[in-house]
């Protein structure tokens, strides 16, 4: 009895091991396929402005370092657009203008009556309103633009609700002027061409559309008087005043004074709080990377995020800033 009792017993070991390692086998062959894969699109804007390659960088890290994270950039008509894409959540994270999105959390101007829910993941880096005409054009203020054919950036974007928010603060008609909407490199291809006489850019600086118009044309950039930068910042409280340096593009010299609004990346406000902290850990733990792509991403930090969020931040990203010390204001928790 004892004997058949071992054989019995030795019997069952040898199928629980058999059985054990075609399991495994089988694990070896599935796992990959059926392990979790998080997609993440990240909304940019036009590939002449920083957004798009800024966008890139941030996905490589994510894609990198948060573990089943696959991240993409996507062009898209950036700011205004962007906003809608993640209320809807058509893209999980978006590229915006702190303006724009401000507006699109209050449910205000292009988002009149319809507050989106989103909220700040992390800032990027501050945008300068870069006004620009050749030198030959007899133009020297925006004022000037009244009658002339311009653009103001392409419809949806940060840079077209920027314009025409500090045209209005100036007492300047938006129909007095015929208004192309041109993309970055759109506008600078018009200008060469001479199909238009002013473009806007809200970026930050050195931005590769107005440097490539820089090298075959003598350019201005519109600076703004005191005056005039008074009635923009008491009209929108998000705005600064900032100087854009000299020898950032060629044949600018001198430093110009122009308006400023930070850059923020934001995501739906539904996103899940613990994948939000991986991201954000992985985006400012991972800046160095970010740098070599731009030198903007010198201003991405934990610091001002708290410090230039126009709306609430994601508990996912205040998890993150808590953990390394950074004390976050009540206004900024929802």
């Amino acid at each position: 009895m004892m004997d058949k009792m071992r054989l019995y017993s030795s019997n069952v070991s040898r199928t629980s091991v058999l059985a054990i390692v075609l399991a495994a086998a089988m694990l070896m062959v599935v796992g990959p396929v059926t392990a979790k894969t998080t997609f993440i699109s990240i909304g940019t804007g036009g590939t002449g402005g920083i957004y798009y390659p800024y966008g890139g960088g941030v996905a490589e890290i994510w894609s990198k370092h948060v573990k089943g994270v696959k991240a993409v950039a996507e062009v898209t008509g950036a700011s205004v657009e962007n906003v809608k894409l993640a209320h809807k959540g058509e893209t999980v994270v978006g590229e915006v203008m702190g303006d724009v999105a401000l507006a699109g959390f209050n449910g205000e101007g292009k988002f009149k009556d319809k507050p989106h829910d989103i909220l700040t993941m992390a800032v990027m880096y501050p945008n300068l309103l870069q006004v620009v005409t050749l030198k030959d054009s007899g133009i020297d203020s925006i004022e000037q633009v009244v009658g002339r054919n311009i653009s103001t950036g392409s419809p949806g974007s940060g840079t077209n609700f920027m314009t025409e928010a500090v045209l209005k603060a100036l007492g300047v008609s938006l129909e007095s002027f015929k208004d192309s909407r041109l993309s970055f490199t759109e506008s600078a291809n018009a200008l060469r061409d001479g199909t238009i006489e002013v473009g806007a850019w809200s970026v930050g600086p050195g931005t590769s559309s107005i440097m490539d118009l820089a090298t075959t044309h003598d350019i201005r950039i519109l600076s703004f008087s005191p005056e005039q930068a008074e009635k923009i910042l008491a009209a929108n409280d998000t705005y600064s005043a900032v100087e854009l340096s000299g020898g950032v593009y060629r044949g600018v010299d001198q430093p110009v004074t122009t308006i400023g609004v930070w850059n923020v990346m934001i995501c739906q406000a539904s996103l899940d709080e613990g994948l939000v902290y991986e991201l954000a850990k992985a985006l400012f733990e991972n800046n160095d990377y970010l740098l070599k792509i731009h030198p903007s991403a010198a201003y991405t930090t934990p610091e001002n995020a708290v410090k230039y969020s126009p709306i609430p931040l994601h508990p996912g990203t205040i998890k993150y800033l808590k953990e390394q010390g950074v004390e976050v204001p009540q206004k900024l928790m929802r």
